[in-house]
């Protein structure tokens, strides 16, 4: 998958075709369909491969080791910018899957079971995944003076977006992509941690209704 990875990496999706992976192998065409049909196989098995990047630690406190998933998988999807867009299928590699049971056996250890386990996961998620592909997309595709310029067009009149101009909206002077993310993950958690101490035991609710 080396081959296909770095094709990816290079050209993005639009730029790998079963040609392209072939030249890259020095092998036929042809002789890639004994392996894989489609070029969606081949995506599916470079985007697993690319999670191998992800160490998977011994597990220790549980927020701890949800904190280094994501980081290391925010930090994996950056190097691989046309990654972050392919997650919107079913991806069942075993390199993804074992960092998807890591993550939810660290939060199940954290008290989450059920529809909070699964909503938890979810938001943890789409939190890399969306934080990933902005930055990756903006870094690839805008003028480095784009977003300055953007600032400047909210801080040009105060009184017309009072809350942006207070919150720093768009400042990377004020906030970066990576504490902007981090924070994030401190929101997540924190909410979690919060409503699991707070919340009634599904059972108990039940029992308390009949």
């Amino acid at each position: 998958m080396d081959a296909a990875v770095d094709i990816l990496d290079r050209r993005g999706t639009s730029g790998l075709t079963m040609r392209s992976l072939a030249e890259g192998l020095d092998v036929t065409a042809t002789a890639l369909y004994w392996h894989v049909n489609t070029k969606e196989d081949v995506l599916d098995l470079a985007f697993d491969h690319i999670f191998g990047e992800v160490a998977l630690p011994e597990p220790t406190e549980w927020q701890h080791d949800v904190r280094h998933l994501m980081k290391a998988w925010r930090a994996v999807l950056l190097r691989h910018p046309w990654a972050p867009a392919w997650i919107g299928r079913p991806v069942l590699g075993p390199h993804v899957l074992a960092r998807t049971e890591f993550l939810q056996s660290a939060l199940s250890r954290g008290g989450l079971t059920d529809l909070h386990l699964a909503v938890t996961t979810h938001l943890l998620a789409n939190h890399v995944i969306g934080s990933a592909l902005t930055e990756a997309t903006f870094r690839r595709t805008s003028d480095p003076g784009l977003r300055l310029d953007a600032r400047r067009h909210i801080t040009a009149d105060p009184t017309a977006f009072p809350t942006l101009n207070a919150s720093g909206h768009l400042d990377a002077n004020r906030w970066n992509d990576d504490e902007l993310f981090e924070r994030g993950l401190d929101a997540i958690l924190a909410t979690t941690h919060t409503k699991n101490a707070t919340a009634p035991h599904p059972n108990t609710s039940s029992r308390a209704t009949h």
